[in-house]
């Protein structure tokens, strides 16, 4: 299945200092592709999601965004133009209810006599409850504060949001790190539905059963450097470990060894 391009990465580096972090990093996300980005630990993948959302300023290389060259000077600027970055511990505020985080920043207001602002409550209500019901969302009570929801429900809340609002790519940095199966699984669902509304998905996980589940191609970043990039049903666990481990380079390097005696 082809997807139109949304994101193009070209040739992006990194230095710090004297580290080169990023050698030359190049693939593409399309619109509604689900790319899963692994990698050993230092390998350059949350420096890239960084660079990505406007946390980083790239060394060097091109970044192609909905069909404009550009990189975001803030994460904020990413966040207007349709990036949002969700992290492990995600971005909500838990001291508030479920609709109050869902239109953060975008409250519905009227005003009465003509300068008395009040927020509309029941609107707003009613558009997070059809909202989360289209997702297949199910929280008790819109009401209840945050900080008394599961990491499921309020990883739910999160992403819901960020497609009602007209966003166009996710990044998802270990998502899934501190739920159980269950919530995991109805996760790994729910980035299925985002993508299917065509909305592009980048999920880092060192769990590789995850990768499976739900990415259409996997992207492995090895010392700064792609070392794979294939569609997830052209490619098999231990292919993709071989790649991260690097493994596989070195099954090529043999491969192209000229034959004949090693040398004294």
């Amino acid at each position: 299945m082809s997807f139109p391009t949304l994101l193009e990465l070209d040739d992006i580096r990194m230095n710090f200092g004297a580290i080169e972090a990023l050698k030359g990093v190049s693939f593409k996300v399309g619109k509604g592709e689900v790319v899963a980005l692994l990698g050993d630990n230092g390998a350059g993948k949350s420096t890239l999601v960084k660079i990505i959302s406007g946390g980083l300023k790239a060394s060097a290389g091109r970044m192609v965004f909905d069909g404009e060259e550009r990189f975001f000077p803030t994460p904020a600027e990413a966040k207007a133009q349709g990036i949002e970055t969700v992290y492990q511990d995600l971005s909500l505020c838990t001291n508030v209810d479920v609709v109050a985080n869902f239109f953060m920043g975008r409250e519905i207001v009227k005003k009465r006599f003509g300068f008395l602002p009040v927020l509309q409550e029941k609107e707003m209500e009613v558009v997070v409850a059809q909202a989360l019901a289209n997702a297949g969302t199910r929280i008790p009570s819109l009401r209840t504060n945050v900080e008394h929801l599961s990491g499921g429900q309020r990883q739910a809340i999160e992403l819901n949001r960020f497609a009602h609002w007209g966003g166009k790519l996710v990044l998802l940095d270990e998502p899934f790190a501190a739920l159980g199966v269950e919530q995991t699984r109805r996760g790994l669902d729910l980035i299925k539905r985002i993508a299917a509304q065509g909305i592009g998905v980048i999920i880092i996980t060192h769990i590789m059963q995850q990768a499976f589940q739900v990415a259409d191609r996997i992207v492995v970043i090895r010392q700064g450097r792609v070392a794979g990039d294939v569609p997830t049903r052209e490619t098999s666990p231990g292919d993709v470990v071989s790649m991260i481990t690097g493994e596989a380079l070195l099954g090529q390097a043999q491969e192209t060894r000229p034959n004949g005696p090693p040398p004294n």
